[in-house]
């Protein structure tokens, strides 16, 4: 049962990835930071792709709570070689997406918001 969900969870993200070329990771970590599933290129790590969202994660979720922004839905980080999206898939899991400079980012929101409601229900 538990390696069917998590079948379907790669399977959703390898969609993902395939209709969106401009990411080039995607990974499902839980809330203890394990990456539970995930489509990613040669050169990405999973491990340290949980570990450093999970982190950010965190420091996301205390900065909204502290200057009253209400419940953190997504966090998003910008770099000069592209972006780090991060999208709560409810309470114990989170979508994490590496995302390359130049994306049309009103469609990474987009689809990322729909996968991570995809993802979500896979839970329930």
């Amino acid at each position: 049962m538990a390696s069917e969900r998590i079948d379907k969870m790669n399977a959703i993200l390898r969609e993902l990835r395939s209709g969106m070329p401009e990411i080039e990771a995607a990974v499902l970590i839980s809330s203890d930071a394990m990456a539970l599933a995930s489509d990613i290129s040669d050169e990405s790590d999973e491990e340290m792709i949980g570990a450093l969202s999970a982190s950010v994660l965190g420091m996301g979720e205390r900065a909204a709570r502290d200057l009253k922004r209400g419940a953190l839905e997504q966090v998003y980080v910008k770099g000069d070689q592209g972006y780090l999206l991060l999208v709560h898939c409810g309470p114990d899991a989170l979508l994490s997406l590496l995302v390359k400079p130049g994306a049309k980012l009103g469609v990474v929101f987009m689809e990322a918001k729909r996968t991570a409601e995809e993802l979500e229900e896979l839970f329930q």
